[in-house]
């Protein structure tokens, strides 16, 4: 009986755990998921957030050529408001050569850096790039 008491006491739980996790339809709103209504705070620290992440993204952050940065913009990206910053630069490639210039997309939500952009045409039409010496400075 004792066995049974605690399987009843779990489940009872289990149910009122649930019912704490409901709500609405559209579910709890997270930083990522505001749903666009609200206009975004401006990413304050947009530039060393944006280095860290570079370092990470690019499979060799040492040498990089040709490296621009656009001031935050905000942008509709996927139905939301987002601050978007342009990213022009030209990775080095494993065998020393350099890729093509490429432009990206860092995407802000709540003030932070989300997530990166690889088709960034249209977000980055028309933005004015100035030059982003640090990301040419990177090391490993």
């Amino acid at each position: 009986m004792g066995i049974s008491v605690k399987l009843a006491a779990m489940l009872l739980l289990g149910i009122g755990l649930v019912g704490c996790a409901g709500g609405d339809d559209s579910g709890p709103i997270t930083f990522t998921d505001d749903r666009g209504n609200a206009e975004q705070p401006f990413p304050t620290s947009f530039r060393p957030e944006i280095l860290a992440f570079m370092k990470t993204y690019l499979n060799n952050p040492v040498g990089v050529h040709e490296a621009g940065i656009a001031e935050p913009v905000q942008r509709t990206v996927g139905g939301r408001l987002r601050y978007v910053v342009c990213l022009r630069y030209s990775p080095k490639d494993t065998d020393g050569s350099y890729r093509p210039v490429r432009e990206r997309g860092v995407l802000f939500v709540d003030g932070r850096l989300d997530r990166i952009i690889e088709n960034a045409a249209e977000p980055c039409a028309g933005v004015s790039y100035s030059p982003f010496p640090d990301l040419e400075k990177m090391t490993r």
